[in-house]
């Protein structure tokens, strides 16, 4: 086995990496090996210096890629080079004084309250199987921000209706509890009524697909799109948009940031940190409250 298919695999047993990660893992990591190779007639994509990654950027560039995809690329190979040295193979990583490329930041615009009221209390979902999987999938994402990864994992044993909280396992294995809201234990109660009455289901998985089968990442994002496109105008309706949504809901009415960094599952403040700026009606309401001139 070379290193990069060990590490692929180290990826998905050990650290949990959804599919979609490892592929385009697996993917940046041959065509770097394949520029390695053509220009220096070496394979051997562990022993390169800082030099040929920078060549390696520049041709990228020169393909017409965003900084932002470089900057993806990147992550795989820095990642690749941890694993490197965490068993061994190498002494120090080519990637240790990288410093990424500039990008625009991007900001999601989440959707606003009165949308979500809309979505979740005046839009018409049909009394069968998929109109209460469907309304059930939406309003456990709004009220809990979890990932559509995250959800497609759940199982019935991580969803605790009774003690009101479901058990999340997130980026490299982390695991977190988030407490579920009144509406939504509701919801999932109507939905669990329904997929209970499947004549087959998948032993595990809560929420599955009408023949009973796990769920897939398109099902859901096309879940998400579908509906809100009914109530919002706004260009991007994703499950991520919705996780966006979640927290800066909760800034808005004062939540501590640190409090939403765990309930989002993130490694880090800064990753909470963005979705401050989106916040515009808190901060709009500081400045009111905050200048002197704010109340006239």
């Amino acid at each position: 086995m070379d290193n990069i298919e060990a590490f692929l695999r180290y990826l998905s047993s050990e650290k949990n990496y959804a599919g979609h990660t490892l592929l385009n893992y697996a993917s940046d990591l041959r065509k770097f090996s394949a520029f390695v190779a053509l220009q220096s007639g070496s394979e051997n994509v562990g022993k390169v210096s800082y030099g040929e990654i920078r060549q390696w950027i520049v041709s990228l560039k020169n393909e017409g890629l965003t900084n932002r995809s470089i900057n993806r690329k990147m992550s795989a190979l820095n990642a690749f080079y941890k694993f490197l040295l965490k068993i061994g193979q190498i002494d120090s990583s080519p990637l240790a004084h990288h410093k990424a490329l500039k990008t625009p930041r991007k900001i999601n615009t989440p959707f606003t309250v009165s949308e979500m009221k809309s979505i979740l209390e005046e839009t018409p979902f049909q009394d069968n199987f998929e109109g209460n999987r469907d309304k059930a999938i939406i309003a456990l994402m709004y009220a809990t921000g979890i990932r559509k990864n995250e959800l497609i994992q759940l199982t019935d044993k991580d969803v605790d209706l009774s003690n009101k909280f479901i058990r999340v396992s997130g980026k490299g294995n982390k695991e977190r509890r988030v407490p579920l809201i009144p509406g939504a234990i509701t919801l999932l109660q109507q939905y669990l009524t329904h997929r209970n009455s499947l004549p087959e289901k998948n032993d595990s998985q809560f929420f599955v697909t009408k023949k009973g089968l796990k769920m897939y990442p398109m099902l859901v994002y096309r879940i998400v799109n579908d509906y809100l496109s009914s109530v919002t105008l706004k260009a991007k309706k994703s499950p991520h948009v919705l996780r966006h949504t979640f927290a800066t809901h909760l800034l808005d009415e004062g939540a501590d940031l640190n409090a939403i960094k765990e309930l989002l599952g993130h490694a880090s403040l800064s990753s909470t940190q963005v979705y401050t700026h989106s916040s515009m009606s808190q901060l709009q309401q500081v400045y009111k409250n905050a200048h002197p001139r704010g109340k006239k």
